[in-house]
């Protein structure tokens, strides 16, 4: 039996799945070649139409009770990739019509003051959703500080709790991680079937690979987890009409890893050599996307697939958790 590629990790992909980068359709690789546009999952697009729709809500929200949904976002010291995602939040908020709250912190901060910049947006009324932006500094413990969120303002959707009713069923969490969510909603948006069909995920994170599985079996789906101890996973992909590809690895999922007329959503963003582009590098998903499309029946390209929708996903969170707390 063969044994499975060691890139195969059960880290989440090597670059955060959150950023949202400009969209720009990939080619198909002949230099006359062009992609099937009708395979292609805009993920901008389908982001832009769900935060169009947000906005509408919270416009409706202000105008009935004369107060809309606050997002609070925690930041501890000064990683240059967590400021972008921060930003992209606030301006993410600005466009929807939602106030957002923002606590920056130095990196020598102790964990007793961060707790206590998330107990007091716990007991804001005006703040209906809190986030901590990870990862924290290492003489933090992050799972303490994460639990410390309310269960009513997870909207980052990774709260014990919400995970557990997550897994649970018959039971509905309060959030569900953005990330994740938003893999599902595209799948939904495109027309894809889920109910019945056989969906494999291949990585286990916390963050994409082990919730994803989860919200498909919520939808009925088959669902079979690919990881690094995984044997023949390319068999087991083969099987799938739908493939989440989260594992973190350029180019893992192969042509012959997908059967004709699946369903891929590519999760992974790589960043690999390309003396071409002015920083060097460029960015890539976990799967061979100019193969893959000429036998997939829809998939999102990267970048512009998955990244944007998590941004939209975390705003839906925060208008659902503003919602509720407005309309009591």
């Amino acid at each position: 039996v063969a044994t499975p590629p060691p890139s195969l990790s059960d880290a989440a992909p090597s670059r955060d799945p959150r950023s949202n980068v400009s969209f720009r359709l990939p080619t198909m690789g002949g230099k006359n070649s062009k992609p099937d546009a009708s395979k292609v999952i805009d993920g901008k697009a389908i982001a832009a139409a769900i935060r169009g729709e947000i906005r509408d809500e919270v416009a409706d929200l202000k105008a009935k009770y004369g107060k809309v949904p606050g997002l609070a976002v925690v930041i501890v010291g000064s990683r240059p990739d967590s400021a972008t995602y921060v930003r992209m939040k606030r301006k993410a908020c600005d466009e929807a019509g939602i106030v957002s709250f923002h606590k920056e912190m130095p990196d020598t901060s102790t964990e007793e003051e961060v707790l206590k910049v998330v107990a007091d947006f716990n007991a804001d009324p005006d703040c209906h959703g809190i986030l901590v932006q990870l990862p924290l500094p290492k003489h933090m413990n992050e799972e303490k500080v994460l639990a410390a969120i309310s269960l009513e303002k997870d909207v980052d959707g990774f709260h014990p709790l919400n995970i557990g009713k997550l897994s649970m069923k018959g039971h509905e969490p309060l959030f569900m991680p953005c990330t994740p969510k938003g893999c599902i909603v595209l799948l939904e948006r495109s027309g894809v079937e889920l109910k019945g069909k056989n969906a494999v995920v291949v990585g286990r994170s916390n963050i994409v690979g082990m919730p994803a599985a989860l919200m498909l079996m919520k939808k009925d789906c088959t669902v079979t987890v690919v990881h690094s101890c995984t044997k023949n996973p390319e068999r087991i992909c083969r099987e799938a009409d739908i493939i989440v590809a989260a594992a973190g690895s350029a180019h893992m999922v192969k042509k012959n890893w997908i059967k004709k007329g699946a369903a891929i959503i590519d999760v992974g963003t790589n960043s690999v050599p390309d003396a071409s582009k002015k920083a060097g590098y460029r960015l890539t998903g976990d799967v061979d996307y100019d193969e893959a499309i000429k036998v997939a029946s829809k998939i999102t390209p990267v970048p512009g697939g998955v990244g944007p929708m998590t941004i939209a996903m975390l705003m839906s969170n925060t208008l659902d958790s503003g919602k509720r707390a407005i309309a009591k």
